[in-house]
């Protein structure tokens, strides 16, 4: 790919981006709005999804009708759509819609470009904080209400010193909890409930790492090209590749990912 082309990529990222944010925020912090437009999408749970949701998403859409007509789509509320380019946009409208409800601002709007071998480039967007973190094509930096700043994760250090981020306390099924308890219980502090924002905290240098299971690919896509751009490390907890989904180890650098790998592996 020459760099007109990812130019072209890194700009049209930023359109999809732009066309979001005015979509989310038009509902967050509304109550009554957002429930008035929710839906549940689990059958033995809740798994909510908004207006803002899928406006966001059709917003991003129609910009890449326009100008990437040729690429394949895959978005978690309407699909995927094929394309010709052997490239696919890899979208999450809300990502973390549950504490985009309750009010918090630790969801985004994940964006990535993917070919077979998994993302290229990618954004999570905070809308509210208007704090944009984009990784790939040689770039890896933070725009946002204090201006511009690279992205770097932090050096190594042991696992003793380490802050474990996580969505759901659970994480997943029980031996999964009980792989991520390992982890945790060696750390010095686990904080929770942090969605896709967790992943931008690896690779603003805060954090040293994500543990999650039970992910979509449109949940990890716009994450793993970030945080490896900032020089962190994205597997599966077997230490393969995890643009699939599944279960995701983010690391800061390669030792914490060695080390945190060892107990969830053998877990």
């Amino acid at each position: 790919m020459d760099a007109n082309e990812s130019d072209g990529i890194i700009r049209c990222a930023h359109a999809l981006a732009d066309a979001a944010r005015p979509e989310t925020l038009r509902l967050f912090r509304q109550a009554a709005a957002l429930e008035a437009g929710a839906a549940n999408k689990a059958a033995g749970g809740f798994d909510p999804v908004t207006e803002a949701d899928r406006a966001a998403e059709k917003a991003m859409r129609d910009i890449l009708a326009r100008l990437r007509p040729q690429d394949a789509i895959l978005g978690e509320e309407f699909g995927n759509t094929p394309g010709t380019s052997g490239l696919t946009w890899v979208l999450d409208p809300i990502d973390g819609t549950r504490g985009y409800i309750a009010g918090t601002p630790t969801w985004g709007v994940l964006i990535a470009l993917s070919d077979e071998t998994g993302p290229l480039y990618g954004i999570i967007d905070q809308p509210y904080t208007r704090e944009r973190f984009e990784g790939g094509f040689g770039r890896a930096q933070l725009s946002g209400p204090l201006g511009e700043t690279a992205l770097r994760c932090r050096p190594p250090r042991p696992l003793s010193e380490a802050l474990v981020m996580t969505t759901f306390p659970e994480v997943g099924i029980e031996a999964e909890r009980r792989a991520f308890e390992a982890v945790s219980a060696q750390a010095r502090l686990t904080r929770y409930g942090m969605d896709c924002y967790a992943y931008a905290l690896v690779a603003a240098g805060q954090v040293d790492l994500v543990i999650e299971a039970g992910l979509q690919p449109y949940d990890v896509a716009a994450p793993i090209a970030v945080v490896q751009a900032a020089g962190g490390v994205v597997t599966d907890w077997q230490g393969g590749p995890a643009h699939g989904g599944g279960r995701i180890l983010a690391a800061a650098n390669p030792a914490i990912h060695a080390e945190a790998l060892a107990l969830l592996s053998g877990a």
